[in-house]
Parts: C-alpha cells; structure tokens; sequence
C-alpha cells in the first residue's frame, strides 16, 4: 500500500512562490494535464505541478533546437540536479523554482524519484535517434518516458488504506501511462515525422506497407494506413483497460484526476480510430468543452464504479 499525507504544515513563502511557479508553467505548457490535477486537493496538486514542471524540463531539452552534444550536457545536468533534490541539498532559498518545488514535494510524498532518471534516459534515447523495430522494443522507451510518470504520480496519489489489490498499482499506473503514450504517438506521427523522428515499430510499418514514413499529408502510395492506426488503437485501448484497473485502488480525488487525464487520451483515440489519416492532416485535439465534461465525469466516478463493476464480474 503506498500512502500520502492529505494535510502539511504551512509552507514557507519562497516554497509557495516555487509551486506558483510550477502551477504556471503546468497550466501554461499542459492544459489536458491541467485539467486532471485541479481535482486534487492543494497538496497533490502542487506536487503534481512540480513533477510536470521537472518533466518539462527534461522534455524542452529533447525537443529543442540545440545540437545533440550540448542537449546531452543539458540532460547531465538536469540529472545531477535531480541528485540534488534527492539528497536533500537544495534550500528553500534556491534560485531554481522547479528544484525547490520539487524538493518539498519529495519531503512530503512517496515520489520515487528514480522515475525521473528514466525520463531522463528517454530522452536521451531521442538524441541518439533509436528507433524500434518492434513493440516490445518501443515499450522500453514509453516506459522511460510515460510508464515512470505513471508511477511517480501514484507516489503523490497513494492507494486507499486498505484496498485490495495495492500491490499491482504501480503496475497498473505504469501500463496507464504506456497507453498515454502510445495515443501520443498516434497523434503526433506526422509533426514527429518532421522532425526526423519515427516512434511506430518498424515491424508494424512494414506489415501494413508504411515503411516509407509520413512525410506529408496522404499516406504513403499503396500503404494501408487506416489498417495501421486501427491495429495500434487496439494496442492502446488493451493499455487502456489494464491501466485503468488502478482507479478503485485510488481516493475519490486522485482517482477523478487520473480518470480525467486518461479519459482525455481514450477521447483523442476514438477521434483518431474514426479518421485516421486526420493525424497526417493536422493535429488532433478536443475541444476545452468535452474536455471539462471528461472532468466532471472523472469526479463522479462513473468510470472508477465501470472499472470496480467490471472487476467483480470477473470475480464471480
């Protein structure tokens, strides 16, 4: 069973201007992920912001325009920072928001830090270009940098006292976040295809006839790409129902949170499964409307009382 702490002393005035800070940039740089932690009460919620703040971070750095020599330095960089921050060496009074942010959080919640070095090792598997020749091969990397976010949430969310079935939830957590990602990748394969990157295993390419990449806004001649985004939708939405058998392990808060961030994604997938070549034509967003929807669904629980139903079926 992993536990948070609901309630904290104050904090100090230089930690608050840190998580407003963090709070900013999460709002700013990441309005789905926004719309699920604003369920949460205080505490989760700037923790979470700190982490996404950090994860930011790590990600403008890969994303960039740098050469990969100093992207590299960088993301040493921002490692031995996180040393830091695990080692309990950064003050209050640290010029770096992020860091100090961060550092309290990691004072105040279970967050498995080393989460963050994986991010950091995806990454870096980006400055060097690899590419996957299979899915199992693509796993590795969705792990690093979405299956560890998955399980440094839950260090902040924590599992109810109790429940059954609270050993499986970073299992749950991190195969929540491989289906994030692989959503991720559906919807970016065109703006990921431009920047010289290829995420979709080679092997699945070549089964449908899409060797030749996405470099425009038709697929490739004599390919079946509809058949392609069709069979990764059923990997995702496999992902999706594994993943979401965390929410009952949840409190009714980070559970809506979480249910809030992932409805979001399965949203985009339908759109995606409904016209696939949608994603070489633009990107694929929701719009801010069925975005709140999903939210106030996430804190009714209606998908955390579809997940607990489904289960006890299976039970009995």
């Amino acid at each position: 069973m992993i536990r948070t702490v609901e309630s904290q002393p104050p904090a100090s005035a230089p930690v608050l201007a840190a998580y407003s800070y963090c709070e900013a940039v999460t709002g700013q740089q990441a309005r789905n992920f926004a719309y699920g932690i604003r369920l949460l009460p205080t505490p989760k919620r700037r923790a979470m912001s700190a982490l996404y703040a950090f994860s930011r971070r790590v990600d403008d750095i890969g994303d960039g325009p740098l050469a990969n020599d100093v992207k590299v330095a960088r993301l040493e960089d921002t490692r031995a920072l996180l040393t830091r921050i695990r080692d309990g060496a950064v003050d209050e009074d640290d010029t770096d928001p992020v860091a100090v942010a961060l550092a309290h959080a990691a004072e105040h919640f279970p967050i498995p830090l080393g989460g963050l070095d994986e991010l950091i090792d995806g990454v870096q598997m980006d400055t060097r270009g690899e590419t996957y020749e299979t899915w199992d091969d693509l796993k590795v990397y969705c792990r690093c940098v979405a299956g560890a976010i998955g399980r440094l949430s839950l260090g902040v969310f924590g599992t109810e006292p109790g429940v059954r079935g609270a050993e499986r939830a970073s299992e749950y957590a991190d195969t929540l976040g491989l289906a994030l990602q692989l959503t991720n990748i559906l919807r970016d394969v065109r703006e990921d295809a431009e920047g010289g990157r290829t995420y979709l295993p080679a092997d699945d390419l070549s089964k449908f006839g899409c060797s030749a990449g996405f470099d425009g806004p038709t697929p490739p001649e004599g390919s079946d790409f509809a058949g392609l985004v069709h069979f990764e939708v059923r990997r995702a939405r496999a992902l999706f129902a594994e993943g979401y058998r965390l929410l009952p392990l949840l409190d009714r808060r980070s559970g809506a949170c979480v249910a809030a961030m992932a409805g979001i994604y399965r949203r985009l997938l339908d759109r995606i499964e409904r016209d696939p070549g949608a994603v070489l034509r633009g990107r694929v967003s929701l719009p801010g409307r069925e975005k709140a929807y999903v939210a106030v669904r996430g804190l009714s629980g209606l998908d955390t009382r579809h997940v607990t139903r489904r289960a006890v079926r299976r039970r009995s």
